[in-house]
């Protein structure tokens, strides 16, 4: 029986081509988008769970409100690690790690790198997470100071084929040696951190701190088996009462209750290892996560594609069941049964949806490098190494082709073969208002996907051309300069006297790209009830001019007034935080400057105009300014041949013999290069939006394709009337374009609702205008006419005669 229905499958597959083509390619599209999003979810699901422990580990969160304004850090004060192990027993094990950045420079005999990442660490932080040693002994590798553990990668670069364990690295800028003693395999991509050389924490003074105030350490604890860890959050609070409230009282001159009376609070919190990842909005986090809003969006568009393209499929079989009418009619009067008819519309169904699995499999292996190039992403389908995946992409077939084929299956099964072989079959109206649901609930999507397309890049255009307050056009910025030592300042002279050079400043503090960020906390003319976190800037007294911003009160920083050292400028936010008015010159500020309380105060000298120095998802900050030296060169340089001033700068650099190849970038690259995922999120949205809106012209040509069929003879007799082409054309394009309509008014309202919210996470926003929502729907409109157009024109265009022949 099954040869029979694949004889009969086939036959009819070749004698319908073009519906068959539409079916299997549109059904293909669909399965290959929706596998491809499916792998993208599961990756975004899966970090950090190759952990043995994963489902036991949680990171310790710092919250509370000062002054108004709302703290969330994932950075922990030194201490927090052994108290909460010692004083709680439900917590098995706690460790700490310290990023430290970029690996500094590194020596090897006469090898010299420096690439990657590099972290300080308990020594139990390889018993807390799961990452395989190749060499050397987990528990044992950083008990001892001056001791790393390396990545595999690394090892094979220091020492080629030598055995690693136990030889000496010399870290250059830190003029220390320290020790290899263990070799460990890469950190998986599915991480929320990677580094490549994991030093001793036993190296790090401040991690034998005793704050409870300030620290820069992520704080991780192994609860038991199947603890719920929202029953230790609440305990935390008494470590909150017992160790930083004096250290508050210190700080403050007021303990926690009081500081909790006057409207602030401080606390301690705990967030799962696996929420990391895509469920953080923390300052300080060591990489930047994911965004559990985009797994949503991706993971309903998925289901849409697959939606519209087995919608696709159902409507293209019940519009085609006329054309099998009379084969059903002649084999139930041959005795067929009403089951051998459904198992054959089944078979046919499963094997089109067959072999647009085969070919969606071969489209995912073609797209997904180009996907994970735009999602930076490494997703392989891993096929032949994964039976589990074999089966679940068979089941997957199976199930899309019996709910695919179900019911044009039972449609055409039941035709009564009296009336078929009479020919007074017509189509069930029941089935034509299914249709025209389908073909409205596809456009539906697509006009919803539509609006979220040109919203996005619209957002993404305003950010890239919001006037920042600071100029970031032919800046310069040259992060590595420290290196050289005394003879920055000697390059910084050089640079000021050429011609090409506009101005330069020196400081490690730049408003985009990577930047150095220190914050402290500060009160205004002696109230240390109104404490507020701040954001504070190192520079000299030619940054303000090289970075364009502008003093809208008081004066810049000036060499000619030696007291500028113990003056500070402030921006707008913050004389407005501390309700200055319009005469903010002239009031004293305290900060705090260590870890026991003690402040220094200062004058305020000017006010700057505020600037985004930070991403525009965020409201601009406090700021207070510092005349301070801080590394690093900031150049603003004519465009006139930056290319030879360049060229110019490598030879000077050169010249003083640096350890570091001479490196830099351009402020406006390093901005966009912050938003470069969502730049990416908005081209793979594109795609997304661009191939659904394909799949659902797919079969909307389909069944315009079947109209035009039906209405043969219709089309022939207005044509012998006097009807032109433009008649019959929109005569056969208003029904659809009616639906289309229907579901840009259904569709409309939705969207905006929707694009609302995606915006309502950036702090400076577009804000979503009427032309939009007019756009789509003439786009959506124009696509469908456009589809229907061809065959209708096609129909139109043919021969009256032959058409009245037609039976």
């Amino acid at each position: 029986m099954l040869k029979n229905y694949f004889k009969i499958a086939w036959r009819n597959l070749l004698k319908n081509k073009a519906f068959s083509i539409i079916n299997i390619f549109g059904l293909a599209i669909g399965i290959a988008t929706c596998l491809i999003i499916l792998l993208f979810v599961q990756n975004e699901l899966s970090y950090d769970r190759f952990n043995e422990k994963a489902d036991q580990i949680v990171r310790v969160t710092f919250g509370g409100m000062m002054s108004g304004e709302r703290m969330k850090e994932c950075v922990m004060p030194p201490m927090i690690a052994q108290t909460l192990r010692n004083d709680f027993p439900e917590v098995l094990d706690a460790t700490r790690l310290k990023n430290n950045g970029d690996i500094p420079k590194i020596s090897y005999k006469e090898k010299t790198f420096q690439e990657g990442k590099f972290a300080s660490v308990d020594s139990n932080f390889f018993r807390v997470f799961t990452i395989p040693f190749l060499k050397g002994d987990a528990k044992t590798a950083l008990i001892e100071p001056n001791t790393v553990v390396i990545t595999e990668e690394l090892a094979k670069k220091y020492f080629g084929n030598e055995e690693p364990i136990g030889k000496i690295l010399q870290f250059k800028s830190y003029n220390v040696s320290k020790k290899v003693t263990g070799v460990i395999k890469k950190i998986p991509v599915n991480s929320h951190f990677h580094f490549d050389i994991f030093s001793s924490m036993a190296d790090v003074p401040e991690a034998k701190g005793n704050s409870f105030i300030s620290g820069s350490f992520f704080t991780y604890l192994v609860l038991p088996v199947g603890y719920d860890y929202k029953k230790l959050e609440p305990k935390l609070s008494q470590v909150v009462e017992k160790y930083l409230s004096p250290q508050l009282k210190q700080a403050l001159g007021m303990n926690i209750q009081e500081f909790r009376k006057k409207g602030n609070d401080l606390g301690l919190y705990l967030q799962p290892l696996t929420d990391i990842h895509l469920h953080s909005d923390f300052t300080s986090s060591l990489e930047p996560g994911g965004d559990i809003r985009y797994v949503y969006i991706f993971g309903a568009i998925a289901l849409f594609m697959l939606l519209i393209a087995c919608i696709n499929f159902m409507n293209l079989s019940t519009a085609g069941a006329s054309k099998r009418a009379k084969e059903v009619g002649i084999r139930k009067v041959l005795g067929s049964l009403h089951s051998a008819l459904i198992g054959q519309f089944l078979f046919e169904s499963i094997l089109l949806v067959v072999i647009a699995l085969i070919i969606a499999l071969v489209l995912v292996s073609l797209a997904l490098p180009v996907f994970n190039s735009l999602a930076n992403k490494e997703l392989d389908l891993h096929l032949l190494g994964n039976p589990f995946i074999l089966i679940s992409l068979l089941g997957f077939g199976l199930l899309v082709g019996i709910l695919a084929g179900s019911y044009p299956a039972f449609f055409l099964s039941s035709f009564k073969p009296i009336q078929v072989l009479k020919s007074k079959f017509t189509s069930n109206k029941k089935s034509i208002s299914l249709r025209s649901g389908l073909v409205v609930f596809q456009f539906f999507i697509s006009v919803i996907l539509i609006v979220g397309t040109i919203v996005v890049y619209k957002q993404l255009a305003y950010i890239q051309n919001k006037k920042l307050g600071f100029e970031k056009d032919q800046v310069l910025v040259v992060r590595n300069s420290y290196i050289l030592g005394n003879k920055e300042a000697i390059l910084k002279e050089q640079l000021r006297q050429d011609p090409r050079v506009v101005d330069i400043t020196t400081s490690a503090f730049v408003p985009a790209g990577p930047t150095k960020m220190d914050m402290t906390s500060t009160f205004a003319d002696g109230n240390k009830t109104q404490v507020r976190r701040t954001n504070v800037y190192q520079i000299d007294e030619r940054y303000i001019l090289t970075m364009g911003m502008q003093i809208i009160s008081g004066r810049n920083f000036s060499k000619n007034f030696p007291t500028d050292s113990s003056a500070v400028i402030v921006n707008e936010t913050m004389a407005k935080m501390y309700g200055w008015g319009t005469n903010p010159v002239g009031h004293k500020l305290h900060f705090f400057t260590n870890n026991n309380g003690g402040s220094k105060e200062v004058t305020v000298l000017g006010v700057v105009k505020d600037f985004n120095f930070k991403s525009l998802h965020e409201e601009i900050g406090p700021v207070m300014m510092v005349l301070q030296y801080s590394p690093g060169l900031i150049i603003k340089v004519k465009p006139a041949n930056i290319a030879g001033l360049l060229t110019s700068m490598k030879m000077q650099w050169s010249k003083f013999n640096a350890d570091e190849p001479f490196t830099y970038s351009f402020l406006d690259d390093d901005f966009i290069k912050a938003y470069i995922s969502e730049q990416k999120t908005g081209t793979i949205l594109g795609i997304f939006s661009a191939l659904t809106v394909f799949v659902a012209c797919l079969g909307l040509f389909g069944l315009a394709t079947f109209t035009a069929d039906q209405r043969t003879k219709e089309i022939g007799i207005r044509k012998v009337l006097g009807a032109n082409v433009g008649q019959i054309v929109g005569l056969l394009s208003n029904e659809f374009l009616k639906l289309v309509l229907i579901a840009c008014v259904l569709a409309l309202p939705l969207a905006w609702f929707a694009m609302s919210k995606w915006l309502q996470d950036f702090a400076y926003r577009i804000d979503i205008s009427w032309w939009i929502f007019v756009l789509a729907g003439i786009c959506a409109l124009l696509i469908a006419l456009v589809t229907v157009s061809f065959q209708a024109i096609k129909a139109a265009m043919a021969n009256p005669v032959k058409s009245l022949k037609t039976e």
